[in-house]
């Protein structure tokens, strides 16, 4: 019997225990606790969360969900992926890729979650448009037939107890891949959640 993975396929990129501590495929969901059902992924709600759904603005999808939580950011992203390889090591050398384009500062150093990015990106704002630098720490993890991708900013990149609480919080989301064949690679559809005041 011949393995249908090429011997050069990116590997899968995942905590050793992921199955057990998060993020979660939905078949590993518990499924009694009140998760608010954003198509996609599902967010278990907890107290001081911040969430908000962004939306591109041609399409009106639904493109990322964004949660402020400990004085911090966490955006995340959930991708269809190959049944037997990984997304996040290529997705880390496009973001490292994107950031020295931009004239920032990247380096991959090995978090809680295996190897994440910590990036320093220029951001010009204000009237005078001065250039500042905005720290955020990309991290990924690659699940079943999944990979899903977080972007932290605010207290979480510097402070280890935010760091914490939102790594905690990347964890606590359940990934719904669903059945129905999806190009690796796809944004996996989300939605708004479906009774309104349930966020």
């Amino acid at each position: 019997m011949t393995d249908p993975t090429p011997a050069d396929a990116p590997r899968k990129v995942a905590p050793a225990n992921r199955a057990e501590t998060g993020p979660f495929d939905e078949s590993e969901a518990n499924p009694v606790r009140p998760y608010i059902d954003l198509g996609g992924i599902k967010i278990l709600p907890r107290e001081g969360l911040n969430l908000r759904l962004e939306v591109e603005e041609q399409t009106k999808r639904i493109v990322a969900v964004g949660l402020d939580y400990a004085d911090s950011t966490l955006q995340v992203q959930p991708f269809a992926a190959p049944r037997s390889a990984g997304l996040w090591e290529e997705t880390r050398e496009q973001i490292r890729q994107q950031i020295r384009q931009q004239g920032g500062r990247v380096e991959e150093r090995e978090g809680p979650l295996g190897p994440e990015l910590l990036a320093e990106v220029p951001v010009v704002s204000g009237p005078d448009s001065t250039a500042g630098k905005r720290l955020a720490r990309f991290i990924g993890v690659d699940g079943p037939r999944w990979f899903l991708r977080g972007v932290i900013g605010g207290a979480a990149t510097s402070d280890v107890e935010a760091a914490a609480k939102v790594e905690d919080l990347f964890r606590s989301i359940v990934v719904v891949r669903g059945g129905s064949p999806m190009p690796p690679r796809d944004l996996i559809p989300l939605r708004m959640p479906a009774t309104p005041g349930s966020a």
